[in-house]
Parts: structure tokens; sequence; C-alpha cells
């Protein structure tokens, strides 16, 4: 690789330890009773309310419609990411370090799994909660579920449920978009350098000959007697 591109994947590595200190995801419901909304944080290690009592006021409503509670030492996603952010972190660095393509592919193509894995067990996590509904719910509305979006924003009974990346969510897709165009740059200076070796290996083609003009038109011998 380039040094520039080392540098710019070490800066990719290293904007993903912004998730140790911003929240990854966060999620707000608006209603009518709640005119400022509630909602609540997803750090690498825990969930919080946006405000000092909205996680509690969460589980209290999900209290009524059956959802389980959401309580942050139960989930074993926030005991495993930080050290898979960790670890990401470190070979990052160390494909950096190496220098070579190779390394980049590898450590981008990891990357976008991880990611994928990410939204699938997301998607899997609020499936669960929406869906698995205790049958002695104060609020029973036949037919209905309380999955939030995985992003983007939904309309569930009278609430309107959000759910965006926050800063550190936001340094994440930011890392990997940088690791894919590092990948699409290194991939074309490849290919260039390729196409130069390429030519600067192949012969030369031999001059073209010309006829002499004095032996284009010369007369034919005459035949000897």
């Amino acid at each position: 690789m380039k040094p520039t591109s080392r540098l710019l994947l070490a800066t990719a590595a290293l904007l993903l330890g912004l998730v140790y200190v911003l929240p990854i995801w966060r999620v707000t419901l608006e209603a009518p009773q709640y005119p400022g909304g509630i909602g609540m944080l997803i750090h690498v290690d825990t969930i919080t309310g946006v405000h000092r009592h909205d996680l509690q006021n969460i589980n209290g409503l999900n209290h009524y419609i059956g959802m389980k509670p959401i309580v942050p030492d139960m989930i074993p996603e926030l005991r495993w990411m930080p050290w898979l952010f960790g670890g990401l972190i470190g070979l990052g660095l160390l494909a950096a370090a190496l220098g070579r393509r190779w390394a980049l592919y590898a450590w981008t193509a990891l990357f976008a799994a991880l990611l994928a894995v990410g939204f699938v067990d997301y998607y899997r996590w609020g499936y669960d909660y929406g869906h698995d509904l205790s049958p002695d719910a104060a609020i029973k509305v036949p037919g209905m579920a309380y999955q939030p979006p995985i992003i983007g924003s939904k309309v569930i009974l009278n609430f309107t449920a959000h759910s965006w990346p926050d800063l550190g969510g936001l340094a994440v897709f930011a890392a990997f978009a940088l690791a894919a165009g590092l990948c699409v740059y290194e991939l074309r200076h490849r290919r260039r350098e390729a196409a130069a070796s390429a030519s600067t290996a192949a012969p030369s083609a031999p001059p073209e000959s010309r006829a002499r003009p004095d032996r284009a038109f010369a007369a034919p011998p005459e035949p000897a007697t």
C-alpha cells in the first residue's frame, strides 16, 4: 500500500475507538403524553436513557403491553462488544503496519461481515422484544407487534418510534466508508501498476523495412543471350 493509504487505514481503525466514549445508537419515542419524547442510548457496553428516568419510563410502558423489561446486565451482546471492537481496532492497526493490500482487503471484509451480523442481531433483538409478549399484559391489541425499526421511523399505536445511529455509530460508518474507499483506490492503483509493468515488459516492435527507391523502380535484368 502507499504510505497515505496506510495512514488512512490506521485512522479508520482509530475512529472505532470513539464507540468507547460516545453512544452507538439512539431509539426515541414520541407521543402526546411525552411532548419532549423519551428514549434510550445504546452504548458499547450498556444502555441508558436519553434523560435521567427515560429507561425506567420505557420499561413501565413496555410492562403495560407485555414486553420484557430492558435490563442492560441481561443482554449478552453488551458484554462482548467492547472486546469485539477492541479486536477490530487492533487488527486494523496491524494491517496498516504490515502495509500489504491483502491485509487491507481482509480487514475491510471482516469489518463488513461484523456490521452485517450486528444488524441481524439487532433485528432479532427487536423482534423478540416486540413479539414475545406476556399473556398477562394489561393492554392487549390482537395481532399487534411492537418491534421498533432497525433504522428510520415507525408508528406504533399512539407512539412514533425513531431509531438512528448516534455519534459513535456515525464514527463506525465513517470508518467503514474510509476502509471501503481505500480498497477501491488500492485496486485501481494495482491495475495501473500492472498495466505499466506489462507495457514496459512487452518487446518493442521491429522498425518497418522501407524499400529503396532505386530498387523499387529498377528495370528487370535483360535475359542472357
